[in-house]
């Protein structure tokens, strides 16, 4: 496991993500075009729309792939545990690595459940009526790319604050050659 960790290791697992996440998110794009060929009417804010099961398969895909990429990136990336106590005391990585890991798991909760709502909307064998939910696919799509890089950001900030130790830089002692402890400020 630690080879994979090294540089040239870390460069791999980030494009991979990456590639992921791209890929996710042009398979949610090509849902939303697949849809919008599907034959529909619309009045004001109603709409019946047939069904695009290749809409479907896409939109399933790049679910699957945005989970994939999340998964990865958080089993590779480790878990970065921060408290509030400890939280100002930290490492500037450490800190990036602790917002960056919210935010790619608020990505990847929101275009998950689009791109699976665009999807299991598609997933019905007849016609649907109800209120206009456009969109949920593209935007899905859209997210996935976000996820892509702010998981990134994660995974590089979650390895620099295990590289350094992970431990709080400030209010360090430190011993010097002379035998005399101070303290890092």
């Amino acid at each position: 496991m630690a080879g994979v960790m090294g540089g040239g290791g870390a460069i791999f697992i980030c494009i991979l993500i990456v590639i992921m996440d791209v890929i996710a998110g042009i398979l949610g794009i090509e849902a939303e075009v697949a849809q919008s060929k599907a034959a529909n009417m619309k009045v004001f804010i109603f709409e019946c729309k047939e069904p695009v099961y290749e809409a479907y398969k896409l939109g399933v895909a790049a679910a699957a792939l945005l989970a994939v990429a999340h998964a990865l990136a958080n089993l590779l990336g480790g878990c970065i545990c921060i408290t509030s106590q400890e939280y100002f005391r930290s490492s500037i990585n450490r800190r990036l690595a602790s917002w960056t890991l919210v935010l790619s798991w608020i990505a990847l909760v929101v275009g998950f459940t689009l791109l699976l709502a665009g999807a299991l909307a598609n997933a019905k064998t007849k016609a649907t009526c109800g209120f206009a939910h456009r969109h949920f696919l593209s935007v899905g799509g859209i997210l996935c790319f976000v996820h892509g890089i702010v998981t990134v950001a994660y995974y590089v900030n979650a390895r620099a604050s295990v590289w350094e130790g992970g431990y709080p830089t400030v209010h360090r002692e430190v011993t010097s050659t002379a035998g005399a402890t101070t303290q890092v400020v």
